[in-house]
Protein backbone atom coordinates (compact mmCIF):
# COMPACT_ATOMS: atom_id res chain seq x y z
CA UNK A 1 0.00 0.00 0.00
CA UNK A 2 1.48 3.33 -1.06
CA UNK A 3 1.38 6.50 1.00
CA UNK A 4 2.36 10.10 0.39
CA UNK A 5 5.75 10.85 1.93
CA UNK A 6 7.93 13.87 2.48
CA UNK A 7 11.63 14.04 3.21
CA UNK A 8 12.59 16.52 5.94
CA UNK A 9 16.21 17.71 6.26
CA UNK A 10 17.56 19.83 9.12
CA UNK A 11 20.98 21.31 8.32
CA UNK A 12 22.62 22.28 11.60
CA UNK A 13 25.96 23.92 12.26
CA UNK A 14 27.43 20.61 13.43
CA UNK A 15 25.13 17.84 12.21
CA UNK A 16 22.50 17.27 9.54
CA UNK A 17 19.42 15.26 10.54
CA UNK A 18 16.91 13.86 8.05
CA UNK A 19 13.73 11.83 8.15
CA UNK A 20 10.96 10.38 6.02
CA UNK A 21 7.58 11.63 7.23
CA UNK A 22 4.01 10.73 6.29
CA UNK A 23 1.02 13.07 6.31
CA UNK A 24 0.13 12.08 9.89
CA UNK A 25 3.48 13.42 11.07
CA UNK A 26 4.96 10.00 11.73
CA UNK A 27 8.69 9.68 11.08
CA UNK A 28 9.05 6.29 9.48
CA UNK A 29 12.83 6.42 8.98
CA UNK A 30 15.55 8.85 9.97
CA UNK A 31 19.29 9.33 10.15
CA UNK A 32 22.04 11.92 10.44
CA UNK A 33 25.47 12.87 9.17
CA UNK A 34 28.07 15.58 9.95
CA UNK A 35 27.53 18.97 8.36
CA UNK A 36 31.19 19.76 8.84
CA UNK A 37 34.12 18.10 7.10
CA UNK A 38 33.01 18.89 3.54
CA UNK A 39 35.19 21.40 1.71
CA UNK A 40 32.44 22.77 -0.52
CA UNK A 41 28.63 22.65 -0.66
CA UNK A 42 28.99 20.29 -3.64
CA UNK A 43 30.98 17.81 -1.54
CA UNK A 44 28.32 18.10 1.17
CA UNK A 45 25.50 17.44 -1.32
CA UNK A 46 27.33 14.37 -2.65
CA UNK A 47 27.69 12.98 0.89
CA UNK A 48 24.04 13.77 1.66
CA UNK A 49 22.84 12.02 -1.50
CA UNK A 50 24.95 8.98 -0.57
CA UNK A 51 23.24 8.83 2.86
CA UNK A 52 19.72 9.42 1.54
CA UNK A 53 19.63 7.20 -1.54
CA UNK A 54 19.08 3.90 0.36
CA UNK A 55 16.30 5.48 2.46
CA UNK A 56 14.51 6.93 -0.55
CA UNK A 57 14.80 3.69 -2.52
CA UNK A 58 13.51 1.54 0.35
CA UNK A 59 10.49 3.81 0.89
CA UNK A 60 9.74 3.97 -2.83
CA UNK A 61 10.72 7.10 -4.69
CA UNK A 62 7.34 7.28 -6.38
CA UNK A 63 5.75 7.99 -2.98
CA UNK A 64 7.64 11.22 -2.31
CA UNK A 65 5.97 14.55 -2.90
CA UNK A 66 9.13 16.51 -2.19
CA UNK A 67 11.82 17.49 0.27
CA UNK A 68 11.64 20.27 2.86
CA UNK A 69 14.85 21.75 4.24
CA UNK A 70 15.56 23.75 7.39
CA UNK A 71 18.89 25.59 7.39
CA UNK A 72 20.61 28.54 9.08
CA UNK A 73 19.86 31.78 7.20
CA UNK A 74 17.60 29.83 4.85
CA UNK A 75 15.40 32.04 2.68
CA UNK A 76 11.95 30.59 2.04
CA UNK A 77 11.38 32.81 -0.99
CA UNK A 78 14.63 32.07 -2.87
CA UNK A 79 15.64 28.65 -1.54
CA UNK A 80 19.09 29.99 -0.73
CA UNK A 81 21.27 29.86 2.37
CA UNK A 82 22.65 33.39 2.68
CA UNK A 83 25.85 34.14 4.62
CA UNK A 84 25.19 31.62 7.40
CA UNK A 85 27.80 32.28 10.13
CA UNK A 86 27.52 28.82 11.69
CA UNK A 87 28.01 26.79 8.51
CA UNK A 88 31.44 25.89 7.11
CA UNK A 89 30.75 27.57 3.73
CA UNK A 90 30.42 31.28 3.04
CA UNK A 91 28.38 33.31 0.61
CA UNK A 92 25.05 32.51 -1.01
CA UNK A 93 24.31 28.82 -1.55
CA UNK A 94 21.31 27.77 -3.72
CA UNK A 95 20.72 24.81 -1.40
CA UNK A 96 17.11 24.00 -2.39
CA UNK A 97 18.06 23.86 -6.07
CA UNK A 98 21.15 21.75 -5.38
CA UNK A 99 19.34 19.23 -3.16
CA UNK A 100 16.31 19.10 -5.45
CA UNK A 101 18.49 18.30 -8.46
CA UNK A 102 20.61 15.78 -6.55
CA UNK A 103 17.56 13.85 -5.32
CA UNK A 104 15.27 14.58 -8.27
CA UNK A 105 12.59 15.92 -5.91
CA UNK A 106 10.75 19.20 -5.54
CA UNK A 107 12.62 21.08 -2.79
CA UNK A 108 11.53 23.86 -0.43
CA UNK A 109 13.79 25.54 2.13
CA UNK A 110 13.33 27.79 5.16
CA UNK A 111 15.27 28.96 8.18
CA UNK A 112 15.99 26.06 10.56
CA UNK A 113 14.30 27.79 13.49
CA UNK A 114 11.26 28.57 11.33
CA UNK A 115 11.08 24.87 10.51
CA UNK A 116 11.17 24.09 14.24
CA UNK A 117 8.32 26.57 14.79
CA UNK A 118 6.24 24.89 12.09
CA UNK A 119 6.93 21.52 13.72
CA UNK A 120 5.86 22.80 17.14
CA UNK A 121 2.72 24.40 15.71
CA UNK A 122 1.72 21.27 13.83
CA UNK A 123 2.75 18.48 16.20
CA UNK A 124 4.14 19.94 19.44
CA UNK A 125 3.35 22.06 22.49
CA UNK A 126 2.38 25.04 20.29
CA UNK A 127 -0.54 23.16 18.76
CA UNK A 128 -3.53 25.49 19.11
CA UNK A 129 -1.42 28.58 19.86
CA UNK A 130 -1.61 31.52 17.47
CA UNK A 131 1.08 33.77 18.94
CA UNK A 132 4.37 32.28 20.10
CA UNK A 133 8.13 32.33 19.59
CA UNK A 134 10.35 29.28 19.22
CA UNK A 135 13.94 29.81 20.39
CA UNK A 136 16.48 27.17 19.41
CA UNK A 137 19.50 27.01 21.71
CA UNK A 138 22.03 25.00 19.73
CA UNK A 139 25.38 25.79 18.13
CA UNK A 140 23.89 29.25 17.57
CA UNK A 141 20.59 30.80 18.62
CA UNK A 142 17.72 30.66 16.14
CA UNK A 143 14.13 31.77 16.39
CA UNK A 144 10.79 31.48 14.65
CA UNK A 145 8.00 34.00 15.26
CA UNK A 146 4.34 33.07 14.82
CA UNK A 147 1.79 35.89 15.04
CA UNK A 148 -1.94 35.62 14.39
CA UNK A 149 -1.41 31.98 13.45
CA UNK A 150 1.13 32.67 10.71
CA UNK A 151 4.89 32.33 10.57
CA UNK A 152 6.50 35.74 10.05
CA UNK A 153 8.91 35.80 7.09
CA UNK A 154 9.13 39.53 6.41
CA UNK A 155 9.36 40.99 2.94
CA UNK A 156 12.64 39.24 2.13
CA UNK A 157 12.34 35.94 4.02
CA UNK A 158 14.71 36.87 6.86
CA UNK A 159 12.38 38.02 9.64
CA UNK A 160 12.91 36.74 13.18
CA UNK A 161 16.70 36.62 13.60
CA UNK A 162 16.68 36.90 17.38
CA UNK A 163 20.17 35.40 17.64
CA UNK A 164 21.54 38.49 15.94
CA UNK A 165 19.88 41.08 18.10
CA UNK A 166 22.66 43.04 19.83
CA UNK A 167 22.38 41.90 23.45
CA UNK A 168 25.63 43.52 24.66
CA UNK A 169 26.78 46.70 22.93
CA UNK A 170 30.39 46.37 21.73
CA UNK A 171 30.37 42.83 23.08
CA UNK A 172 31.81 39.60 21.72
CA UNK A 173 32.63 39.27 18.04
CA UNK A 174 30.04 37.15 16.25
CA UNK A 175 30.44 34.95 13.20
CA UNK A 176 28.21 37.42 11.35
CA UNK A 177 30.94 40.05 11.72
CA UNK A 178 29.19 42.26 14.29
CA UNK A 179 29.70 42.53 18.05
CA UNK A 180 27.49 41.52 20.94
CA UNK A 181 24.91 39.28 19.20
CA UNK A 182 22.70 37.31 21.56
CA UNK A 183 23.92 33.96 20.25
CA UNK A 184 27.48 34.77 21.32
CA UNK A 185 26.19 34.62 24.92
CA UNK A 186 23.06 32.42 24.98
CA UNK A 187 23.87 29.31 22.95
CA UNK A 188 25.93 26.18 23.42
CA UNK A 189 28.98 27.94 22.01
CA UNK A 190 28.15 31.16 23.86
CA UNK A 191 28.08 29.55 27.28
CA UNK A 192 31.45 27.89 26.54
CA UNK A 193 32.87 31.29 25.55
CA UNK A 194 31.72 32.66 28.89
CA UNK A 195 33.44 29.83 30.73
CA UNK A 196 36.73 30.24 28.87
CA UNK A 197 36.75 34.04 29.21
CA UNK A 198 36.07 33.89 32.94
CA UNK A 199 38.67 31.18 33.50
CA UNK A 200 41.25 33.43 31.84
CA UNK A 201 40.21 36.44 33.94
CA UNK A 202 39.64 34.87 37.36
CA UNK A 203 41.32 32.56 39.83
CA UNK A 204 38.03 31.16 41.13
CA UNK A 205 38.30 27.48 42.12
CA UNK A 206 36.25 25.31 39.73
CA UNK A 207 36.35 21.82 38.30
CA UNK A 208 36.08 23.40 34.85
CA UNK A 209 39.68 24.59 34.92
CA UNK A 210 40.94 21.03 34.61
CA UNK A 211 38.59 20.45 31.65
CA UNK A 212 40.23 23.04 29.38
CA UNK A 213 40.47 23.15 26.40
CA UNK A 214 37.68 20.60 26.03
CA UNK A 215 34.86 22.39 27.89
CA UNK A 216 31.38 21.91 26.41
CA UNK A 217 27.97 23.19 27.46
CA UNK A 218 27.19 19.70 28.76
CA UNK A 219 30.31 19.71 30.96
CA UNK A 220 29.33 23.12 32.36
CA UNK A 221 25.85 21.79 33.11
CA UNK A 222 27.24 18.70 34.84
CA UNK A 223 29.54 20.87 36.96
CA UNK A 224 26.60 23.09 37.93
CA UNK A 225 24.55 20.02 38.85
CA UNK A 226 27.37 19.05 41.23
CA UNK A 227 27.16 22.48 42.87
CA UNK A 228 30.21 24.10 41.27
CA UNK A 229 29.72 27.79 42.16
CA UNK A 230 31.59 29.01 39.08
CA UNK A 231 29.40 26.93 36.74
CA UNK A 232 26.24 28.04 38.53
CA UNK A 233 27.28 31.67 38.05
CA UNK A 234 27.74 31.03 34.31
CA UNK A 235 24.14 29.85 34.08
CA UNK A 236 22.92 32.86 36.04
CA UNK A 237 24.80 35.21 33.70
CA UNK A 238 23.51 33.42 30.58
CA UNK A 239 19.93 33.48 31.88
CA UNK A 240 20.22 37.19 32.60
CA UNK A 241 21.39 38.07 29.08
CA UNK A 242 18.72 35.86 27.49
CA UNK A 243 15.95 37.05 29.81
CA UNK A 244 16.70 40.74 29.28
CA UNK A 245 16.67 40.30 25.50
CA UNK A 246 13.44 38.28 25.54
CA UNK A 247 11.76 40.97 27.64
CA UNK A 248 12.43 43.41 24.79
CA UNK A 249 11.32 40.85 22.22
CA UNK A 250 7.97 40.27 23.92
CA UNK A 251 7.01 43.90 23.37
CA UNK A 252 7.07 43.38 19.59
CA UNK A 253 4.65 40.46 19.05
CA UNK A 254 3.15 39.93 22.54
CA UNK A 255 3.38 36.12 22.42
CA UNK A 256 1.38 33.70 24.55
CA UNK A 257 4.43 31.51 24.97
CA UNK A 258 8.14 31.22 24.28
CA UNK A 259 9.12 27.65 23.46
CA UNK A 260 12.73 26.53 23.89
CA UNK A 261 14.33 23.81 21.85
CA UNK A 262 17.86 22.42 21.51
CA UNK A 263 20.70 21.04 23.61
CA UNK A 264 21.13 23.99 25.97
CA UNK A 265 17.38 24.00 26.67
CA UNK A 266 17.87 20.65 28.43
CA UNK A 267 19.46 22.57 31.29
CA UNK A 268 15.89 23.18 32.44
CA UNK A 269 15.29 25.29 35.54
CA UNK A 270 19.00 25.80 36.09
CA UNK A 271 18.86 28.20 33.14
CA UNK A 272 15.19 29.11 32.88
CA UNK A 273 14.67 30.17 36.49
CA UNK A 274 17.12 32.99 35.72
CA UNK A 275 15.57 33.64 32.30
CA UNK A 276 12.10 33.94 33.86
CA UNK A 277 13.34 36.24 36.63
CA UNK A 278 15.02 38.64 34.21
CA UNK A 279 12.14 38.60 31.75
CA UNK A 280 9.65 39.63 34.42
CA UNK A 281 12.03 42.16 35.97
CA UNK A 282 12.48 43.92 32.62
CA UNK A 283 8.97 43.65 31.18
CA UNK A 284 6.63 46.54 30.63
CA UNK A 285 3.77 46.16 33.15
CA UNK A 286 1.13 45.36 30.52
CA UNK A 287 3.02 42.17 29.58
CA UNK A 288 3.89 40.90 33.06
CA UNK A 289 2.85 37.34 34.01
CA UNK A 290 1.25 36.76 30.61
CA UNK A 291 3.94 34.80 28.78
CA UNK A 292 4.52 31.10 29.41
CA UNK A 293 8.01 29.63 29.08
CA UNK A 294 7.79 26.10 27.68
CA UNK A 295 10.20 23.42 26.53
CA UNK A 296 9.66 21.56 23.31
CA UNK A 297 8.00 18.20 23.79
CA UNK A 298 9.47 16.94 20.52
CA UNK A 299 12.79 15.07 20.43
CA UNK A 300 15.70 17.33 19.49
CA UNK A 301 16.06 16.43 15.83
CA UNK A 302 12.39 15.71 15.20
CA UNK A 303 10.97 19.22 15.58
CA UNK A 304 13.03 20.57 12.71
CA UNK A 305 12.56 17.41 10.64
CA UNK A 306 8.79 17.54 11.06
CA UNK A 307 8.68 21.26 10.38
CA UNK A 308 10.83 20.94 7.30
CA UNK A 309 8.74 18.08 5.97
CA UNK A 310 5.55 20.09 6.52
CA UNK A 311 6.84 22.59 3.95
CA UNK A 312 6.28 19.92 1.33
CA UNK A 313 2.56 19.60 2.11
Amino acid sequence: MTQALALGIDIGGTNTAFGIVNRRGEIIAKGNMPTTGHDTPHHYIAALRHELTPLLDSAGRENFEGVGIGAPNGNFFTGEIVFAPNLPWRGVIPMAKMIGEALNLKAVLTNDANAAAIGEMTYGVAKGLRDFIVVTLGTGLGSGFVANGELIYGHDGFAGELGHVIAVREGRICGCGRNGCLETYASATGIVRTANEWLAERNTPTVLRAMQPNITSRIIHEAAMQGDVFALEIFEFTGKILGQTLADTITITSPEAIIFFGGLAKSGDMLFDHVRTHIEHNLLNIYKNKVSLMQSALPDADAAILGASALVW
